[in-house]
């Protein structure tokens, strides 16, 4: 005997299933992306990503340093043309600190009032934050 409380379907459960006149069956590969896994946190990957990447600090040349890089800046801007190699500090766009960056090139000219070396490629590199400069003349 079945229970008045507990419905067992009899009276529906042999009917045909129903067809819609007016919406087209959703095909099955449709039907199983509905129950995809989502991203319900969009963004949070990337914003733990890029917390966890790391950045270095900009070092501070001493005085002695500072000298020995602005004597062969001197050497490099008296004999232009030449290509150079040389490592400067660039600040991170989203977070404290940045990276060293190694560049070589060519400079155009240097900018004193700016301080910045301008090189052949329109590349703009602060005199201030270079710690680094090699080159054949320098050798």
């Amino acid at each position: 005997m079945h229970s008045p409380h507990k419905k067992t379907y009899d009276d529906i459960i042999h009917l045909p299933r129903h067809v819609s006149k007016t919406h087209p069956h959703m095909p099955i590969a449709d039907r199983a992306a509905q129950f995809s896994p989502f991203a319900a946190l969009t963004g949070h990957h990337e914003a733990i990503k890029e917390a966890g990447r790391m950045t270095s600090q900009k070092i501070s040349l001493d005085e002695n340093a500072k000298s020995i890089l602005d004597q062969k800046l001197q050497m490099i801007l008296e004999r232009p043309s030449q290509e150079i190699t040389l490592t400067y500090f660039l600040p991170d766009p989203q977070k404290d600190g940045g990276a060293y960056i190694d560049y070589t090139g060519v400079i155009k000219k240097a900018d004193t009032q700016k301080r910045l070396l301008i090189m052949e490629d329109h590349t703009a590199i602060p005199i201030d934050d270079i710690i680094d400069l090699r080159g054949q003349l320098l050798s």
